[in-house]
């Protein structure tokens, strides 16, 4: 009785706006990964990116927008904020940069409509993060900061209806 209360009520979550494990999927870390565990996961759809960039150096931080609401700030608002807002329809469907000496140095995002949004600068490593299943978009980031700088970054995708909930 226990195994089938755990059961359901597994079920019972996933069916509260949870991706599904098919229409789901991670991008691992990229980057050195050392210091604080850090999440963007909110609900909704990101509407906008914005990064503060060291001069010439590495990213500092990181705040997503969800449907028009700002998350907390990842790291540090070090600099000035470099920001992309999307538009109605626009997603984000690919995330890339460059890591070196354990910062992420460069960050691209690109969307649906063709756009991207590129700061940093090109030193280091590539990365490239996308999801598996046609038709996803980026729910949130996760990684690590020091504090300092952001250290790792990964990518979390799920496919998404157009009435806002995860397809079934």
């Amino acid at each position: 009785m226990l195994h089938v209360i755990v059961v359901l009520a597994g079920l019972c979550t996933m069916g509260m706006a949870m991706p599904l494990p098919d229409f789901y999927s991670y991008s691992p870390e990229a980057g050195g990964g050392t210091g604080v565990m850090y999440s963007t996961a909110h609900e909704g759809h990101i509407t906008g990116i914005r990064i503060w960039e060291y001069a010439s150096a590495y990213i500092g931080g990181i705040q997503l927008r969800y449907d028009g609401n700002w998350t907390d700030l990842v790291c540090v608002n070090s600099g000035t904020p470099m920001e992309m807002l999307l538009v109605e329809d626009e997603f984000i469907v690919q995330v890339s940069g460059k890591h070196d000496s354990g910062y992420i140095f460069e960050l691209m995002f690109v969307t649906n409509h063709g756009r991207s949004f590129k700061v940093g600068q090109p030193s280091g490593t590539s990365f490239h993060l996308f999801p598996t299943h046609d038709g996803s978009e980026l729910r949130f980031l996760s990684g690590r900061h020091n504090g300092w700088g952001i250290t790792s970054i990964a990518a979390h995708w799920a496919v998404y209806s157009s009435d806002n909930s995860v397809t079934p």
